[in-house]
């Protein structure tokens, strides 16, 4: 990216490392950076808002977006599809505001071919403990699910070292304040507007 252009930030983990939380804190305390909404295949949660948490959408309008070439990144996650809409992506740089996309490692390793100015931040478990504790604590998914988040998670844990940036969340204000650290310096770095670093 030319200096003064907005940033691109990836942020990405394993399940239960905390990506949601982190990137909700991170996205409250700057006004300058706006969420990227991912497109999945995935049924909605509980409490899920389409457009506003994810834009649902069948398999097929899936594969149709695909193969049009409107998807800057893909990716097949626990047997559902994960998309995030290049246009999207383009219209709030072009509007010079930052986005943050929060996707599987898949995704944030197409983002970063695609758009190698992209920053990409990956974080950490405290242990392959925490991890387990905290996916079996949401209460949301059966055994099997569970062990095969686990088993995914192994996996992905290994592409941690292809990311600019790993950071530990083992205590969530602190975890926050250093990825917004990270985004602020990248920003300096750039020319761009960043996130303030609290205080």
């Amino acid at each position: 990216m030319a200096p003064g252009e907005p940033l691109i930030v990836v942020i990405s983990g394993p399940s239960g490392a905390g990506k949601s939380t982190v990137a909700k804190r991170v996205l409250e305390k700057s006004p300058g950076l706006v969420r990227s909404v991912s497109v999945t295949t995935r049924g909605p949660r509980v409490g899920d808002v389409d457009g506003e948490d994810y834009y649902f959408v069948s398999p097929e309008e899936f594969a149709a977006r695909r193969d049009a070439g409107r998807l800057l990144e893909w990716a097949e996650v626990h047997g559902n599809l994960y998309g995030t809409e290049a246009e999207q992506v383009d219209l709030s740089i072009a509007g010079g505001r930052s986005v943050l996309l929060e996707i599987d490692v898949q995704g944030g390793t197409s983002v970063k071919a695609a758009r190698p100015g992209a920053v990409l931040i990956f974080l950490l478990p405290p242990s392959d403990g925490t991890l387990e504790e905290r996916l079996r604590g949401r209460g949301t998914d059966d055994e099997a699910v569970i062990l095969r988040r686990l088993e995914n998670a192994r996996k992905e844990l290994e592409s941690a070292k292809d990311y600019d940036y790993r950071v530990v969340n083992d205590d969530l204000d602190r975890c926050v304040g250093e990825v917004m650290g990270i985004i602020e310096a990248e920003a300096e770095k750039n020319g761009a507007d960043g996130p303030p670093v609290p205080g």
